[in-house]
């Protein structure tokens, strides 16, 4: 049976402030709450809430038999416990219903797979710890932030005790294979991979709307003739995109909602039924390996990093973000701990990119990068005044290890406490 595997992405960066060079040693705070907390609302009231009552309605219509996944970053997560706590409870409910499936991803939407394995780790283990706390069950699947994959980070992936990573669709990676199975990492058949089909993503998410689109205006019909007529031993269509496709990008009144309505009883008709990442790789048998060597994402026509790696101001940028990192990962200072976390974001990156700063309210990508660098400069010296770069990074490695290994030893030394407590119950 041929199933669509729906996912919607859901990030928004906390606003930075306008942060001058006379603001260095002075001013620790960097953000902007009103710009965040207006955009928050907005989209709430615009997509998230419109939305998710639109789904619950169709998992109840179908009675469970619709199914989809959401990948919502940790910062996002934070944004509406802070400004919009009806968003959370929304996706509790939805989470009830055992139809929809969250995914783990870097908590905030950072790029530290690329550039820190130890923070990237950190950054799981803190979003699936988050996950399970709001909605109950703990992640199987993950998504990298901006689709990044490589051979490398699935395999960190693996050790990390997760099943299931979901990717782009990069012609140099797939030739001539078709997104629509299930692949396996290069040298781990246990890792699968899901490929996002792009063309029919992208026909939702960024065309719905547009009047000259050849195929405007797009029906449930049409859209499920066309998945119909893919191969029959294709057996999963990887639909993702962003949550504000749904009510921002292609308004309440183009007839989105209406069309994801009619989705289900099209697809049914057709015998195309619908699952989520984790019970696609359950149920399907992997179609081969992909090989990728270098890092992919989802961006552009090449698939690589360039939107947020591609020019000097951004690898300046993030080279000296990434240099403090192990006298971070010391640092007790949960305000340092915090800002560290937020400054990664990788929306500071893509808004310094000459060529693709998508959602940037900056004049230009170097008015972003001087802001980000003045922030930036102030966070650095107040985590030298912590651990002053005269300390080698050797020595603060070795002291990470000891503090990680002595972590370790807690952590199971507690867990043997608990068994034994519940010996004594028993």
């Amino acid at each position: 049976m041929k199933n669509i595997c729906f996912y919607f992405e859901i990030h928004q960066p906390v606003e930075l402030k306008r942060y001058r060079f006379f603001d260095i040693d002075f001013d620790h705070y960097y953000y902007d709450d009103f710009l965040t907390e207006e955009r928050v609302r907005s989209l709430a009231s615009q997509v998230y809430i419109p939305a998710n009552e639109v789904f619950m309605e169709i998992i109840r219509n179908t009675g469970g038999k619709f199914r989809c996944a959401f990948s919502i970053s940790g910062i996002a997560l934070e944004q509406f416990e802070q400004y919009a706590p009806e968003v959370i409870e929304s996706f509790q409910e939805l989470a009830k219903t055992g139809s929809v499936e969250f995914l783990a991803e870097p908590y905030s939407h950072s790029l530290s797979s690329i550039f820190n394995t130890a923070e990237f780790e950190m950054q799981v283990n803190q979003h699936a710890a988050k996950i399970e706390t709001l909605f109950g069950k703990k992640p199987t699947a993950l998504r990298n932030a901006e689709l990044i994959y490589s051979d490398e980070i699935g395999e960190i992936v693996s050790n990390l005790g997760y099943k299931t990573i979901l990717i782009d669709e990069a012609k140099h990676i797939m030739g001539w294979k078709s997104p629509n199975y299930v692949y396996n990492h290069a040298s781990i058949s246990k890792l699968k991979l899901l490929v996002r089909n792009f063309k029919l993503s992208d026909d939702v998410a960024f065309r719905f709307s547009d009047r000259t689109w050849l195929n405007f205006p797009l029906t449930a019909e049409t859209y499920i003739n066309w998945i119909e007529a893919t191969s029959e031993k294709e057996n999963v269509i990887n639909i993702w995109m962003g949550y504000e496709a749904l009510g921002f990008f292609n308004s309440a009144y183009s007839g989105i909602f209406d069309f994801f309505k009619a989705l289900p009883t099209v697809a049914f008709k057709k015998k195309i039924g619908f699952a989520t990442p984790s019970e696609i790789t359950k149920t399907c048998e992997s179609a081969g390996a992909l090989s990728v060597s270098y890092p992919v994402s989802w961006s552009g026509s090449e698939k690589n990093l360039a939107s947020w790696t591609g020019n000097d101001l951004q690898q300046e940028a993030l080279n000296k973000l990434y240099a403090v990192s192990e006298r971070v990962h010391l640092c007790s200072d949960k305000p340092l701990r915090r800002d560290w976390l937020i400054l990664q974001t990788s929306n500071y990156f893509r808004f310094m990119s000459h060529t693709d700063a998508f959602g940037s309210n900056y004049e230009s990508p170097y008015e972003a990068f001087i802001n980000y660098m003045n922030i930036l400069d102030d966070f650095l010296k107040r985590v030298d005044a912590q651990y002053p770069t005269t300390i080698e990074n050797e020595e603060l490695n070795e002291l990470l290890t000891t503090i990680y290994n002595q972590d370790k030893t807690i952590e199971m030394l507690e867990g043997k406490i608990e068994k034994l407590k519940k010996q004594k119950k028993i």
